[in-house]
C-alpha cells in the first residue's frame, strides 16, 4: 500500500507557516538588540548617522547594501559583535541572541 503524496501538503503548509513566523519574531527580537546596541551609530534602519561618522571619519555603509548583505553570516555576526575598522567590540550580547540580530540585519536589506 502507498501512502498518498497529497496528504502531506497540509502538513507541509503549517511547517512553512511557522518558519516564516519564527523568522519574524528572530528578526523582531533581533530589532529590539540593534536598538538596544547598534542604532545610536547606525542608524534605525541601518542608514549611519553622518554626525558619528563625521567624528569618526569614517563612511558608514548602508547595513541593507548590496555589499554588507553580501557578507556571510558568520562574517556578519562577527563584524557586529567583534568591530570592525574604528567599529569597537559590542559587549552584552548574548551568544544565543546574535542569530536574532542576524535576522534583523537581512531583514534590512534593499529590494
Amino acid at each position: 500500500m502507498r501512502f498518498p503524496t497529497s496528504a502531506l501538503l497540509p502538513f507541509f503548509a503549517v511547517y512553512i507557516a511557522f518558519q516564516v513566523m519564527a523568522s519574524q519574531s528572530d528578526s523582531q527580537a533581533g530589532k529590539a538588540i540593534y536598538d538596544a546596541k547598534c542604532k545610536t551609530c547606525h542608524g534605525a534602519n541601518g542608514e549611519g548617522v553622518q554626525a558619528v561618522a563625521k567624528a569618526l571619519k569614517v563612511e558608514f555603509r548602508h547595513l541593507g547594501s548590496k555589499e554588507v548583505q553580501s557578507k556571510s553570516d558568520d562574517d556578519l555576526i562577527k563584524a557586529s559583535i567583534d568591530g570592525i575598522g574604528k567599529m569597537k567590540p559590542v559587549k552584552g550580547i548574548p551568544e544565543d541572541r546574535t542569530q536574532n540580530l542576524l535576522a534583523f540585519l537581512r531583514s534590512l536589506a534593499k529590494k
